[in-house]
């Protein structure tokens, strides 16, 4: 091969490698930043793009769509001094990819830190029950307060998401030991409740069935003083028949006496009569 046919080849070659380097094609959904001689020149948007070969570089690919960030788990403290364990989600995207690349080293790690930071301020503020029953407070919150922070880089927060808040493994065993106190203490008052209404109904009883043996001595003491009226206006100085009557009571009564399995031995007066007077209260 000739001395020329070399030097053919190798301005050939260095067509082709000036092209290549001359013409970038950019696919949908990225943008390139393109530095001159070391410095910023230009963002390539995606399609057919000429530099300046040797002169041109392309130095940062970006991607425009969203990214999803994740904000690691991290413990906090309420304002009543609760610890909770919080992780977030954060999706963004770079309006504008030469403030993303040159105005922060690492905006992934200045988000999260940024976030996390905020998740503290935020939920340091609250109480424990208003932090785990409020997601949509904080997540409106902490997106005021970090896209006015991040804009300046060209980043746009479209979203942020609190995946998880829950207290911390102590707190937890903590807040189910005052759940388990409390449920046992409501069970002590409802039966304390149960057995004072019992004793109250007790007591109500036995003061109406007092109420009611009295009001029923009264009649029957109503209904002997009439009986008693009745048979001394009916035999009035008639001895005889009251004697019958009470005699055959009174025997009677020693009949039952005599039957009883504690009675061993009945004795009856030798003058019925005059027993029968005396029990009617007459000496004659």
């Amino acid at each position: 091969m000739s001395g020329a046919m070399i030097v053919v080849f190798a301005l050939l070659a260095f067509v082709a490698v000036t092209i290549f380097k001359g013409v970038r094609i950019v696919p949908q959904g990225y943008k390139w930043i393109v530095q001159r001689l070391g410095k910023y020149h230009t963002t390539l948007s995606p399609g057919l793009n000429f530099v300046i070969p040797y002169v041109d570089e392309v130095a940062y690919k970006v991607t425009t769509k969203d990214i999803v960030l994740d904000i690691p788990s991290q413990e906090v403290i309420s304002r009543d001094n609760a610890v909770l364990l919080m992780n977030a989600v954060a999706y963004i995207n770079l309006t504008t990819p030469e403030k993303a690349v040159y105005g922060i080293e690492n905006y992934v790690w200045a988000i999260q830190n940024l976030v996390q930071t905020s998740l503290r301020s935020i939920t340091g503020e609250m109480s424990l029950d208003d932090a785990l029953s409020s997601r949509d407070h904080i997540k409106a919150k902490l997106k005021a307060a970090i896209s006015d922070d991040i804009s300046d880089w060209g980043i746009t927060l479209k979203t942020v998401e609190i995946q998880d808040i829950k207290p911390s493994h102590t707190m937890q065993t903590a807040m189910e030991e005052q759940a388990a106190a409390e449920r046992q203490r409501r069970a002590a008052v409802t039966k304390a409740d149960g057995e004072k209404q019992a004793a109250i109904l007790s007591a109500e009883g036995r003061l109406e069935a007092s109420r009611r043996d009295a009001e029923a001595q009264v009649v029957l003491a109503e209904a002997s003083q009439r009986a008693i009226e009745m048979v001394s206006s009916a035999v009035g100085d008639k001895e005889i028949p009251v004697a019958y009557l009470l005699g055959e009571q009174y025997i009677k009564a020693m009949q039952d006496m005599s039957k009883s399995n504690n009675a061993k031995t009945v004795v009856l007066p030798a003058d019925i009569m005059n027993t029968i007077r005396g029990v009617m209260g007459r000496n004659h």
